[in-house]
């Protein structure tokens, strides 16, 4: 308990359990006194200070008319009450930073709520649970949540339309991820492509809904890309599905390619049982980690002669498309962790994958996009950037010395 005088001189005393109201109370009376600081700045006197005056030479047109009707600010530490300034017989318009016009949500409101809706919560759940958050007096409402999805699919709209032509692209990684979402039985795929620049900081690059992962949807992804100027990156990670190799190849001819190693082992030990699968994935490690061809061949080998008699097919998975598995190889050993897998798609995704329910929530494909994508974007800022970044601009001016130098011999046999 904290004894102390309120604006009147009287004593007030300060309980715990009333400490979030008295916060409250000095932060909606800060922010109004700043709002009224900004009109004072905008006109270029004071209030009851007349134009014309020695001391108020440069002034703009206009005058003080009272206060706006109150409104309400929800906050991360609950929600205020401001009145807006009103002012007459201006020249110009009068923008408040600290209170923009039509503004209810804080900019972190406004980040909680996708993730929120992501997570679980239904549009109907929206109003009962931010309310407990931010206080009975939050601006919430069915509407305002469905303007605030319609903000995000404009966001999203815009965004697949920016250039990439300064990108400059050193590693990529494509990944197909099922979500549940729109009305009918099967999942819907989403295609998402993330890349890392030379400085080794990782951009979401695309995030498009697809036909599963046929070549056709691919290369419709690939083909936008490029179009708004991504260069081919050095280095391409993917799964096994045939699709995107065959786009890339359309689209990326001169990426290299690496196939994702942990698609390559949970598809080896499927086809072996469980009494030996514990050596088998002893094997596949050393593979996983190996730092050299040779060394990666020879536990190959010593796989196929354990394992090649009884378990045929494990070895005809490990066997099929083996060497765009070695590619990561010729890569820096500390660029190894992140291009033997697409695990930069894939962590992302971990939560959408375990949390997301059903069509309930989800009844378009479109609407599930665009909000997967507005929390990839959030996460985006929270990437964390490759390790050996110093040592990306040289694999990116490696990668295309080679190209140049591949393009060359290629003139030299058409001629």
């Amino acid at each position: 308990m904290v004894e102390g005088n309120n604006e009147n001189g009287l004593k007030s005393t300060l309980h715990f359990e009333t400490l979030e109201k008295f916060v409250r109370s000095r932060v909606q009376q800060m922010i109004q006194d700043v709002i009224d600081e900004e009109v004072e700045a905008f006109l270029g006197r004071s209030r009851y200070e007349r134009t014309g005056t020695e001391k108020v030479k440069t002034v703009r047109k206009g005058y003080r008319n009272g206060h706006g009707p109150p409104r309400k600010i929800g906050m991360m530490s609950g929600t205020i009450e401001v009145r807006r300034p009103k002012l007459r017989g201006l020249e110009e318009k009068f923008e408040s930073v600290i209170l923009p016009r039509f503004s209810r949500h804080t900019k972190a409101v406004e980040k909680m709520l996708p993730e929120l809706y992501l997570h679980g919560l239904s549009m109907g759940d929206f109003e009962l649970a931010l309310r407990g958050l931010l206080g009975d007096g939050a601006p919430l409402s069915a509407s305002s949540i469905d303007r605030l999805r319609r903000k995000w699919q404009a966001e999203y709209g815009a965004w697949r339309l920016r250039q990439l032509g300064d990108l400059k692209l050193v590693y990529m990684w494509a990944d197909g991820i099922y979500v549940k979402a729109g009305l009918e039985r099967e999942k819907a795929c989403l295609l998402v492509v993330i890349g890392a620049d030379e400085n080794g900081v990782k951009h979401v690059l695309a995030v498009e809904s697809g036909y599963r992962e046929s070549t056709e949807s691919w290369s419709e992804v690939l083909r936008d890309l490029k179009a708004r100027g991504l260069r081919p990156p050095a280095l391409t990670v993917a799964d096994g599905n045939m699709g995107i190799w065959a786009a890339l190849k359309q689209v990326y001819p001169e990426s290299l390619e690496q196939r994702c190693w942990n698609h390559k082992m949970r598809n080896v030990l499927d086809c072996i049982p469980k009494k030996v699968r514990k050596a088998a994935k002893s094997l596949l490690l050393e593979m996983f980690y190996s730092t050299s061809r040779k060394g990666c061949e020879s536990v190959r080998k010593a796989f196929v002669r354990r394992f090649g008699r009884d378990y045929p097919r494990a070895v005809d998975r490990l066997n099929r498309d083996w060497q765009r598995m070695l590619t990561f190889l010729d890569f820096p050993h500390v660029h190894h962790p992140h291009i033997r897998t697409t695990n930069v798609v894939e962590s992302p995704f971990a939560a959408v994958r375990l949390r997301t329910c059903a069509s309930k929530r989800y009844k378009k494909v479109a609407n599930a996009t665009a909000m997967i994508w507005k929390v990839l974007m959030l996460n985006e800022k929270r990437f964390r950037r490759l390790k050996g970044f110093a040592l990306l601009p040289d694999v990116y001016r490696s990668a295309i010395l080679c190209r140049h130098s591949r393009q060359k011999d290629n003139d030299i046999l058409a001629a």
